[in-house]
């Protein structure tokens, strides 16, 4: 498909009525959006007519203004649910206590040549050291650490939601009811 001059002027005047390129390609037919686009650039036609979708850009909010006077607003960068959420009332109880190391047996240590299936695989130390070793405690079949290992290495999973309580709901984020 070449360009006339009739099809240019025709995209001249649909570009200054403020048509989209796919509306622009449908009426001309036998071109594509991409080909409008590109011979719009290459015409250097930048001022359109306003279109009837956007007026004005919605005001923004301040950080004050959002989710109430006292809280903290936590820039989000991507998906808005990811957002972090900081309570300062936390309870320093709800977060997991590091668990004390045991003293480890020498006749019950292994190195990973005698490791078994049923023994613990929990390393101790630095692998590059001499006194490295592997904790070879007792392990279900099946499980890599015994109970005590098995208990750092799972944690239980901390609550991503904060309770209904915290939760500010549409009608407060949005100003008003809906």
């Amino acid at each position: 498909m070449s360009w006339t001059d009739d099809r240019v002027e025709l995209l001249t005047k649909l570009w200054a009525d403020g048509l989209s390129a796919s509306q622009i390609a449908n009426q001309l037919g036998g071109v594509t959006r991409n080909a409008v686009i590109g011979k719009v650039h290459r015409l250097g036609l930048s001022g359109r007519a306003t279109t009837s979708r956007v007026k004005s850009s919605r005001p923004r909010r301040r950080p004050s203004q959002s989710r109430g006077e006292g809280r903290t607003s936590y820039p989000t960068f991507g998906n808005a649910a990811l957002k972090p959420y900081y309570d300062p009332q936390a309870k320093a109880d709800a977060l997991p206590q590091p668990v004390e190391e045991i003293h480890i047996p020498p006749e019950q240590r292994r190195t990973i040549l005698t490791l078994r299936e049923t023994t613990c695989r929990w390393p101790i130390g630095d692998p590059s050291e001499e006194d490295f070793y592997f904790c070879g405690g007792s392990s279900e079949p099946g499980q890599p650490y015994c109970d005590h290992h098995a208990r750092v290495a799972y944690q239980p999973v901390q609550s991503r939601r904060r309770t209904s309580a915290n939760r500010p709901t549409l009608r407060k984020i949005a100003g008003g009811a809906r």
